[in-house]
């Protein structure tokens, strides 16, 4: 069930590492528990974020962990994802949803009421909502109110997932929000120990979701 997938999403960022240890970070995060992976680049050639997503995809599906492509529908399409998630600037989710079928999961970034429910009646699967907190991954990014991420939740009828600036030490705070998941960059991907953040992480999200 989609749900469950949501409930620890790690979104990517290569950071100054090299590719083989990014790779044995993603490796690291899906055997020890995340729930989902999604491959997010912004700099890479077509060419270079095709032959990336093969190389991740090859761990996620070792460890039946879902990948999904940010943004690039035609990367999503060409190494087989799970799925896509794009953002406000990006394709009409119409227009997603017809090329990716019924398939396949469409993950969509929604900061407000009227564009959550816009995009679930558009064919998105899940929302992806924030940034909570004030974030270095994405600099700028304006901040979501905990309140608004409630709206959300409990207007629309899919799963919702909280991002921006999420650690273990604040996600305590989306307590009662009925978000399905956290995604989460930083704090797994710069983690000292990635086993141990991603059992801490789920070890605190037994105490917020149902």
């Amino acid at each position: 069930m989609l749900k469950e997938t949501l409930r620890l999403y790690l979104v990517t960022n290569r950071y100054q590492d090299s590719l083989e240890t990014f790779l044995k970070k993603v490796e690291q995060a899906c055997q020890s528990g995340v729930t989902m992976v999604q491959l997010r680049e912004k700099h890479l050639t077509t060419n270079q974020y095709y032959e990336l997503a093969k190389k991740v995809k090859q761990t996620t599906d070792t460890y039946q962990v879902p990948l999904i492509i940010d943004d690039r529908l035609d990367v999503c399409l060409a190494v087989d994802a799970a799925g896509l998630h794009i953002g406000d600037d990006e394709l009409p989710v119409s227009v997603a949803r017809q090329v990716l079928g019924t398939e396949k999961i469409l993950g969509v970034t929604a900061k407000t009421v009227k564009r959550a429910l816009e995009a679930e009646e558009s064919g998105a699967d899940y929302l992806g909502t924030g940034a909570i907190f004030p974030t270095t991954t994405k600099e700028n990014a304006p901040i979501t109110l905990i309140s608004t991420l409630k709206d959300i939740c409990q207007t629309v009828n899919i799963p919702v997932v909280a991002i921006g600036g999420l650690t273990c030490e604040n996600i305590h705070q989306l307590s009662g929000t009925d978000i399905a998941g956290i995604a989460v960059v930083r704090d797994l991907m710069q983690a000292r120990d990635i086993e141990k953040r991603t059992q801490e992480f789920l070890t605190k999200l037994d105490q917020i979701i149902p």
